[in-house]
């Protein structure tokens, strides 16, 4: 059996987060159904992590497993994306060495939370707007010391089967971007729930309800119970997943999803 590597985006409105869940619509589900059909074949795709409902990816990776795509990986992509529904796209397919595995092997995540403060008909789904006074100069104060913390306890959904709480971010900044606010950052694993739980924490800190040294408190604390709501899920998009150059070489530039 041969791997294949697949580079995709998709808009997660309209769908239950990326990993298959009883009764409801999710991305792996529409994938592992299309590309089956047209493989013949039963197919399990392997993301290489989960998005919650209505989160966003502008780059995605995932991985199946087939004896040979009968069309070739650029002609399989062109006739996959005629079969997909308009708000899922792959851009690439890459046959890999079979130990190589989407989620494991990748070694950095990185996500955006966009954010508008001037209310825009046209990004209602794809932005979350809040006009209320906010500090980014102190959400980025509070965001460097997300570098200095490896345990995010207090950022995590809770109940999950990971084995640990530990990551390590290597960015986190609010910038502006031509109409909107957007938080970037970088690790290399991200807990369930994590960046939304972060973002929303961190505005509490823009809005002046809780102090940077609240806000090391919380973290420090390993208590979900005392972090912010986790902010809607429809600003948030996972837009870049690395790999060792020795396992996998992108071929697709990512999305901008601005």
């Amino acid at each position: 059996m041969a791997r294949f590597f697949m580079e995709l985006a998709y808009r997660g409105k309209n769908y239950h987060g990326w990993q298959i869940q009883p009764n409801a619509i999710t991305v792996q589900e529409v994938l592992n159904t299309c590309v089956g059909k047209m493989l013949g074949q039963e197919i399990n795709i392997v993301g290489c992590g989960r998005t919650d409902t209505g989160v966003h990816a502008s780059y995605f990776v995932a991985h199946f497993e087939s004896e040979k795509l009968p069309l070739g990986t650029e002609q399989f992509c062109y006739k996959l994306n005629r079969f997909l529904p308009r708000d899922i796209a792959v851009y690439s397919m890459t046959q890999v060495d079979e130990q190589t595995h989407s989620r494991f092997s990748a070694i950095n995540r990185s996500y955006e939370y966009h954010l508008v403060t001037q209310k825009n008909p046209f990004l209602q789904e794809s932005a979350y707007y809040l006009d209320k006074g906010i500090d980014f100069s102190k959400m980025n104060e509070a965001a460097q010391v997300l570098l200095d913390y490896t345990d995010f306890t207090s950022f995590s959904k809770l109940h999950t089967d990971v084995k640990t709480n530990n990551c390590k971010i290597t960015k986190a900044i609010w910038e502006q971007k031509s109409d909107r606010w957007v938080f970037a950052i970088s690790a290399d694993r991200f807990l369930r729930n994590m960046v939304r739980a972060i973002v929303g924490t961190l505005l509490e800190v823009g809005q002046e309800k809780i102090s940077l040294q609240r806000f090391c408190e919380i973290i420090e604390a390993k208590d979900r119970g005392l972090a912010g709501t986790s902010a809607p899920a429809h600003g948030l998009y996972l837009v870049g997943v690395d790999y060792p150059e020795a396992l996998f070489i992108p071929k697709h530039q990512r999305v901008c999803c601005l």
